[in-house]
């Protein structure tokens, strides 16, 4: 099954700077090989003296951040002044400094000259551009998961399902925690169908445009997501769904996961963002 141009484009310039990706191991999935990318393989990273105590404590620093980022907790276009930083994760400057430049090269973080680091604006192209390129990246996650997904692959899907059945009142309190909470057990849900895709690769790479959409999936959550209306249209997607997997039904089920992604992509396409 072939990546079309644009999705091939889209992957190399989101994770060409992710020291755990190669851009080449993409090419497994296309045919032809395209030249423009002979530069997009990632070389080894240069030997590091940094303690392991150092580097976890940057890693959690990093985690950290980039979580307030996609949550909405630091809003799109917001100066992020290191004085906040500083006291919200009580940690000096030269971590912070780094962890903003890795969320710089992530597209997460914006570096202005002389008026320090702001983040990421959104934009309808930009959500245009991620939604449609995640969509295809899921149906290609679950094509692949349904030719070789087995017995353990259908019995996690279900057991997923009853979770996000199960974790309904939490929409009920209305609180960004638990709304968090809510979505995490959803795109659990969703993880336990691309997982049959038994690709380290596509999974990486599905995960990255996760957390590209989620920054506007966050707001179309806070908008929508409190409407039973919404709630149950959305199981019964859910059902649907799951019918077409365990049938073992690629084209349906293709077109049901594309509804479904991009339903908060239609929602919001016309909004102010």
């Amino acid at each position: 099954m072939l990546l079309n141009n644009v999705v091939i484009l889209y992957l190399c310039q989101y994770l060409r700077y992710s020291t755990s990706f190669n851009c080449s191991v993409v090419f497994q999935y296309t045919i032809p090989r395209f030249p423009y990318f002979a530069d997009c393989a990632m070389t080894e990273p240069a030997h590091s003296t940094v303690s392991p105590d150092n580097v976890s404590f940057g890693t959690r620093v990093l985690s950290a951040l980039k979580q307030d980022i996609l949550s909405g907790y630091f809003e799109p276009g917001e100066k992020l002044k290191m004085a906040r930083l500083k006291e919200r994760y009580q940690i000096g400057v030269s971590p912070l400094r780094e962890a903003l430049s890795q969320l710089v090269e992530q597209q997460l973080v914006v570096v202005e000259n002389q008026r320090g680091f702001t983040v990421h604006p959104i934009s309808a192209s930009e959500m245009n551009d991620i939604y449609h390129t995640r969509a295809e990246i899921e149906v290609l996650c679950l094509n692949r998961a349904i030719e070789l997904g087995d017995e353990s692959w259908e019995a996690g899907i279900l057991a997923a399902d009853h979770k996000v059945k199960r974790s309904a009142h939490l929409l009920n309190k209305a609180s960004p925690e638990d709304i968090q909470r809510w979505e995490a057990i959803h795109q659990d849900f969703h993880t336990a169908i691309a997982t049959g895709c038994a690709s380290p690769t596509l999974m990486h790479v599905r995960r990255a445009l996760y957390e590209k959409a989620s920054r506007y999936r966050n707001v179309w959550l806070r908008e929508n997501m409190l409407d039973e209306v919404v709630f149950d249209a959305n199981q019964k997607e859910h059902q649907a769904l799951i019918d077409a997997l365990m049938a073992r039904d690629s084209e349906a089920a293709a077109q049901l996961i594309r509804q479904h992604l991009l339903e908060p992509y239609r929602a919001l396409k016309d909004t102010a963002l």
